[in-house]
């Protein structure tokens, strides 16, 4: 029998140990003077606040091909166990965290528009979306605390300038409370609290009262004949908490039908049911301050297709740009204290490039491009975050099902390389940093430096995980116990024929090419594996191994070898001794080099002390491996696979090769199984060649 819920208890829990429940604070406007003398950092502006929020999280520096790039943790979302984590994009977001501290200094860009741009699906409403989780988060930590305020009448004395039966007047754009203070005293007042602070932070508080709160304050004043301290008896500060969902200091706009466009829905409308009340339409008391200019005060706003605002929009967001100002129905431009960002897609930007409303957005824009990933290993992780085992129930997923999908999306994205002795896998490679014969890191940076729109054009990550979800959907529904890349691969290829934004039949055929060099690469990949897990006889290795330096140690030094079974001295074995070599194409000419190479590898590490293992030097190591996968593999007889006719002796064999794919390369039952299958099939066909 189940026991009950224990609601209480969970609440109370809930209760105690809730941000919210702690952090909650209101008092008066000296009490919050005091906040600010302990605490200035509580009245930064809201690109100064991003900027530390982001910060804050902690960097990491590398790097990348001799340039030194810094990763910002906070685009981790280790809040969030990585769920809208960017990967890739490190150097993109380091302009982007560039422009915001410009900003938070003063030095231009807080006057400009954030312009995300790039193709469909390359992450920049993920970044949008981070940033505004980040505030919320942020908002609610002692070192991102804000505050507003909101006027009060408990006692009835202002007849009624609240509104009638109302006591509390929230401030309507959730401003910050030294607003309150006229300008004239401003700069005295922050000398005072600036005296003897440490940091290089500063208080400097900039803008003017909101049209309703600037009208109370003028009606406070003439009621108290001037006197401010009787005007801030009716004031309290209360903490602030962003929160896009109660639209506070988060604002999201997106484009619609330009008939059913208003700009109101920037800067607020009439409330007409307030009319009656307070006998005016000009009475800022009868005017909802609710567009996402006005709830965005404070956070930040966010313009989706930015690109696609009509032009009433356009000038709203240009003065909100510029002069940090705008301006709602019937009344004067209004300060607002806001980070701008607004995206938009790749054609989008193409089309509207030559409007003529254009350039005055353009000279106000801060252009930050946002590309697909170009690099191997961050495109793995995007789908490894949704297609791993903890996600994926009731289905195995095959070794190198993402990575192949990856790649595939990869080369798409990747400009043909100029030069003529390159592929466009090859390159992959080299991005992802494998480094390549006759190719250093300066060649690398040469390769990129060349090409004009990489990344901005190719396969979007979301085609990807649709395909892929795909193909898990089609595996549950054939009762597959694993999806396989070539499963994958079916999808992908089908897909091409109705991709949405791909129409051009010479693109697609490109791609579907640029698949096949996917295909054949898996194959590459399995057969080696399949080899390996074959030749995965350690002591088998080490024997031979033993066999080869007792050889070798013979030849360098114009010995003789005594022969285990005869007992004799006999001439080194040159044929087993270049059979090894073989497989890692040391040619004859080179032979002697190569001998003493590993000879003198040995006496050095015999000086330190240490016994030489063929694990030790990669090249003899896979030599001895494929040489071993060589002898091996007409005794096991892979190729009766193909039929149905295995023997006993053979199935042991087989079964022994399994579980080696099982252990050492993450293979499941099924996957192992389909593995040993195709590659079987390879060498059916005699298709074998040494990797």
């Amino acid at each position: 029998m189940s026991s009950k819920i224990d609601l209480h208890s969970l609440i109370s829990n809930w209760q105690n140990s809730s941000v919210n429940a702690k952090e909650h604070w209101s008092g008066t406007f000296s009490e919050y003077l005091d906040l600010v003398k302990a605490n200035p950092k509580i009245t930064r502006n809201a690109y100064q606040r991003m900027f530390d929020m982001i910060i804050e999280e902690g960097t990491e520096t590398y790097l990348d091909f001799k340039k030194e790039v810094v990763r910002y943790k906070f685009f981790s979302d280790q809040f969030n166990n990585g769920k809208d984590a960017v990967f890739g994009l490190d150097v993109q977001l380091m302009k982007l965290v560039n422009v915001l501290k410009s900003a938070s200094l003063g030095y231009g860009t807080e006057k400009r528009v954030i312009l995300l741009h790039g193709p469909v699906g390359s992450a920049k409403s993920t970044i949008c979306r981070m940033l505004k989780k980040g505030l919320e988060r942020y908002s609610h930590q002692p070192q991102g605390a804000l505050y507003t305020f909101e006027w009060i009448d408990e006692k009835n004395e202002l007849k009624g300038l609240l509104g009638k039966d109302v006591k509390v007047f929230p401030s309507p754009m959730n401003e910050e409370p030294l607003l309150l203070i006229p300008e004239e005293m401003r700069t005295s007042l922050y000398e005072q609290i600036n005296k003897g602070q440490e940091g290089s932070f500063r208080v400097h508080v900039d803008g003017e009262l909101s049209p309703p709160s600037r009208f109370i304050f003028k009606h406070l004043m003439e009621h108290y004949d001037g006197d401010l301290m009787s005007v801030l008896k009716h004031v309290r500060v209360r903490r602030l908490f962003i929160s896009e969902a109660d639209r506070i200091g988060i604002g999201t706009f997106q484009p619609k039908d330009e008939k059913n466009q208003d700009s109101t829905e920037l800067t607020g409308d009439i409330n007409y049911r307030k009319i009656a009340e307070y006998g005016s339409d000009s009475d800022p008391r009868a005017f909802n301050f609710d567009g996402e200019f006005n709830v965005a005060n404070r956070g930040m706003i966010e313009f989706v297709e930015v690109l696609k605002l009509d032009v009433a929009f356009l000038y709203d967001l240009l003065g909100a740009s510029q002069e940090h100002r705008v301006k709602p129905k019937k009344f004067a431009q209004t300060h607002i204290d806001e980070v701008i960002i607004g995206h938009t897609n790749e054609p989008e930007y193409r089309r509207l490039q030559d409007n003529e409303f254009m350039e005055a957005l353009r000279d106000r824009t801060v252009k930050i491009d946002i590309p697909y990933i170009t690099r191997w290993k961050d495109e793995i992780n995007i789908y490894k975050r949704d297609f791993n085992s903890q996600k994926v129930r009731g289905i195995s997923i095959a070794p190198h099902t993402v990575e192949m999908a990856a790649m595939w999306a990869i080369l798409t994205r990747l400009e043909k390389p100029k030069k003529a002795n390159l592929t466009r896998l090859q390159k992959l490679k080299l991005y992802n940093g494998k480094t390549l014969p006759n190719y250093t890191e300066d060649n690398v940076r040469e390769l990129r430096k060349e090409t004009q729109r990489e990344g901005l054009e190719g396969i979007s990550a979301r085609y990807i995980q649709d395909k892929l979800s795909n193909a898990l959907v089609n595996a549950q529904q054939s009762n597959k116990g694993s999806v396989n890349p070539f499963m994958v691969f079916k999808e992908l290829e089908s897909g091409l024929k109705s991709h949405s934004l791909l129409s051009n039949e010479e693109l697609k055929a490109e791609y579907k090419e640029l698949l096949g060099v996917v295909m054949q690469e898996y194959e590459e990949i399995i057969k080696a594996e399949v080899q390996r897990a074959i030749s995965a006889d350690e002591s088998a290795m080490a024997r031979l191994c033993s066999n080869y330096i007792d050889n070798v140690k013979a030849y360098t030094q114009k010995e003789r070898v005594r022969n285990q079974f005869t007992g004799n001295d006999e001439e080194p074995d040159e044929r087993l001794m270049r059979s090894i070599e073989d497989k890692i194409e040391i040619p004859e000419s080179r032979k002697d080099d190569f001998r003493r190479e590993i000879m003198n590898y040995i006496g050095a590490l015999a000086l330190e002390g240490k016994k030489f293992n063929f694990k030790m030097n990669e090249r003899l190591h896979k030599a001895i491996e494929l040489k071993l996968f060589e002898d091996q593999k007409d005794s096991i007889k892979l190729t009766t696979l193909v039929s149905n006719a295995v023997d006993k002796d053979t199935q042991e064999k087989i079964d022994i090769v399994k579980t080696r794919l099982i252990k050492d390369f993450g293979y499941d039952e099924i996957s192992a199984t389909d593995v040993l299958h195709y590659v079987a099939s390879i060498f059916a066909r005699g298709d074998v060649k040494s990797r």
